[in-house]
């Protein structure tokens, strides 16, 4: 089992870290890889960082599962809904108006109670800022919760690797042959008639988070695991590149965060952090580290509002040399996030809700 500090898991907490900066890096490059001809010096940059980081989506659904999954941390059905996935639809409807007047005001609008009311009205319906795609997700997986917790409960390992494979073939293997093959329509109608939906979506990320945190591997298993990752690495900058240049634009195909290369380079990830990368037996630097990874959620609520100030006096990471900027960029959004939401955070009765 996983080693915990204080009640929380200590791999988990710098790798939510490190998953954050690469998710607001992602969030950095945005549609720039459009923006420049594909093969040119810039784009292969962006690419590079752009293929690199795609491994943090399905890392923040396994740190979810690590999490919620785990019934000794205490979270009672009330408290899961009550409690956790309130806190998300709260977080949502808050913040999707936030954006909604910021993005009226950059635009030249004028901010108004009853726009606001009907921005939120419309993150209700589903439709919200780009970035809080991922909080409806949660509150997917969170609804889901109570039956994954009796699954994960009484399974075996074969269970846990029955089910791994059924997902890795009905959530990822197939779909992405789907896509690049057209000529495998008979597998498609076999596909659409079996209808497997439980082992669709997020869901497979999410028990993996839970059984990579419990089980421990052996040491042939972790090899596999890292020479498969290192390899979905590959396939996804080098695949990218290729089928781009082909078509003369970015293609982002092998970024879907349930293509095969994304699905190993993500499980190797997590693996490398809780057993290679670790952190550090002094008790001040794991108290620092869990004190960004509390925030972490706010953290990544707010940063997009500073995405948007950059965009305002025309910065972005094709301003100057890529290689450069992306760091720098990302590195200057991330301490002014992490001083937003802490800032937050100290209100009283609601920064816990909102960070």
């Amino acid at each position: 089992m996983a080693q915990k500090q204080g009640g929380r898991v200590v791999f988990a907490d710098l790798l939510r870290v490190f998953a954050l900066l690469a998710a607001m890096i992602l969030y950095l490059i945005g549609d720039q890889l459009n923006r420049v001809g594909a093969g040119t010096a810039s784009w292969t940059v962006l690419s590079l960082y752009d293929g690199l980081l795609r491994w943090c989506v399905p890392v923040f659904a396994m740190l979810s599962g690590m999490m919620m999954l785990d019934e000794k941390a205490g979270r009672s059905l009330p408290k899961l809904f009550f409690h956790n996935a309130l806190r998300v639809l709260i977080a949502l409807l808050v913040w999707a108006g936030i954006y909604a007047a910021a993005g009226t005001l950059a635009a030249g609008g004028r901010f108004t109670w009853a726009g606001l009311w009907a921005d939120i009205l419309s993150a209700l319906r589903g439709n919200s800022h780009d970035h809080l795609w991922f909080l409806y997700i949660i509150l997917g997986l969170y609804l889901v919760t109570p039956v994954l917790r009796s699954f994960v409960r009484g399974a075996s390992r074969s269970d846990f690797r029955y089910f791994f494979v059924l997902a890795f073939l009905f959530a990822s293997l197939l779909p992405m042959s789907f896509r690049l093959w057209p000529g495998t329509a008979v597998l498609q109608v076999w596909y659409d008639r079996l209808a497997v939906q439980l082992v669709l979506g997020y869901v497979g990320y999410y028990v993996a988070g839970y059984y990579l945190r419990e089980y421990t591997i052996s040491r042939v298993a972790e090899a596999v695991v890292y020479v498969l990752g290192v390899l979905g690495a590959a396939a996804t900058v080098w695949g990218t590149s290729v089928l781009s240049r082909q078509a003369g634009r970015m293609v982002d195909t092998l970024y879907d965060p349930f293509s095969p290369n994304i699905v190993c380079f993500s499980v190797a990830v997590v693996v490398l952090f809780r057993y290679v990368l670790g952190v550090s037996d002094e008790r001040s630097r794991r108290q620092r580290l869990s004190g960004v990874a509390r925030i972490s959620f706010g953290m990544y609520l707010v940063h997009p509002l500073f995405l948007m100030l950059l965009d305002r006096f025309g910065i972005t990471v094709l301003s100057f040399p890529p290689a450069a900027a992306v760091p720098l960029l990302a590195a200057a959004v991330f301490l002014c996030s992490f001083a937003s939401a802490w800032l937050i955070s100290k209100i009283p009765f609601i920064g816990w809700w909102l960070t």
